[in-house]
């Protein structure tokens, strides 16, 4: 396994390789990932997997995963025969398989896309990069049907499997029984706060400086309504500056980094989720989210269309339109009926499509057929 990065980081294609990895005990993974910071362990050991860390130990090191990953990969084959090479995402993690594969051409080649980003506004360079990826790749599987368009164009007849994260359900308890009761009682009590969520990296593409100013404008009309931010990222300060600049810093809390064991707690104690991203590969947060129980508030970019339907599962709001996204987020808030049908469409949507167990089945049906 390539990955470009690993435990202890968190991202939504790290948490979905260890999910993986952990419901398959009856085969063997060596992890192969650059060594983002020298604190962490060069090796480790787990019950089917090794994790091995490469690289002098600083992030920017990165950029030579593909040869210092390639290099590793070629000591671990003169002791053990692989039976195939899988890379999560066609970046540094797939450089390094792109040369195993460059130079053992017979080993079978597994590409999983998870990628984000708007291609079109990435460098040629790095979009050809990533297409030499793609078409050396003997099986591409996608997490969202965007990234399945995209890997159709870039190789004709290319084997691809439409595989979605998805989400531990159990830690997100959802009595159906008690909702309607629950919910009855909740909405009498309107004279309480309500919070607005969000979980995402405080970067760009998820849209949160247009999520603070459709804050702004939905407070001015709704006082009793408070916004809570998780997660780290380069715009931390700029986005705390907007909130103060706005006099909003008694009414948005910046949370910070917190556990994947937390999560469900504050989304338990929120009443809409929303992340107006402009770009996505799928988005576990909205699903964990509606696992939670909550309506959802996002637009309709990347992956975010296979489990949103508007109006059934969700809503959307228009991309970098604060008015807008605040004008969803009201048609929630002043509407009980819609509430409802969303959360309860929400959840039973994740239920039968996005458990971790029915998509590692999908995986093991890959590994068993190479």
């Amino acid at each position: 396994m390539f990955t470009t990065a690993y435990r202890p980081m968190i991202g939504g294609s790290e948490i979905a390789l260890e999910e993986i990895i952990r419901r398959l005990p009856d085969i063997f993974f060596d992890i192969v990932t650059p060594r983002h910071k020298s604190e962490f362990k060069v090796f480790e050991s787990g019950g089917n997997f090794n994790i091995h860390r490469v690289g002098p130990g600083f992030e920017s090191a990165k950029m030579i995963f593909p040869i210092v990953g390639f290099l590793k990969a070629r000591k671990l084959m003169r002791d053990k025969n692989y039976d195939a090479t899988h890379a999560y995402q066609a970046s540094y993690g797939g450089g390094a398989a792109w040369l195993v594969k460059l130079f053992y051409p017979r080993l079978p080649f597994i590409l999983t896309m998870q990628e984000g980003k708007n291609f079109d506004e990435q460098s040629a360079l790095l979009n050809l990069f990533r297409e030499l990826i793609i078409k050396k790749a003997d099986v591409v599987t996608v997490i969202s049907g965007y990234l399945r368009k995209y890997v159709s164009q870039v190789s004709k007849n290319k084997k691809i499997f439409l595989i979605p994260n998805g989400i531990e359900l159990k830690n997100f308890q959802f009595p159906v029984s008690n909702f309607q009761s629950n919910f009855n009682l909740q909405s009498q009590e309107s004279k309480n706060t309500k919070t607005i969520i969000t979980v995402s990296r405080l970067v760009p593409k998820n849209g949160l400086s247009d999520l603070i100013e459709a804050f702004r404008i939905l407070n001015a009309n709704i006082p009793n309504t408070r916004l809570m931010i998780i997660g780290e990222g380069p715009l931390l300060m700029s986005l705390k500056f907007k909130v103060k600049s706005l006099n909003l810093e008694d009414k948005v809390d910046f949370a910070g980094q917190v556990s994947n064991e937390k999560i469900p707690q504050h989304l338990a104690q929120a009443d809409i989720f929303v992340r107006p991203s402009l770009s996505e590969g799928l988005g576990t947060a909205f699903l964990e989210a509606m696992a939670a129980g909550l309506p959802v508030v996002a637009t309709p970019v990347g992956g975010i269309p296979d489990f949103l339907k508007d109006g059934e599962t969700g809503l959307f709001c228009r991309v970098g339109d604060p008015e807008n996204i605040a004008e969803r987020i009201n048609m929630i808030l002043s509407d009980d009926i819609l509430k409802s049908r969303l959360i309860l469409n929400g959840r039973k949507m994740v239920e039968e499509e996005y458990t971790w167990d029915k998509i590692t089945a999908k995986f093991k049906n890959i590994y068993d057929s190479i």
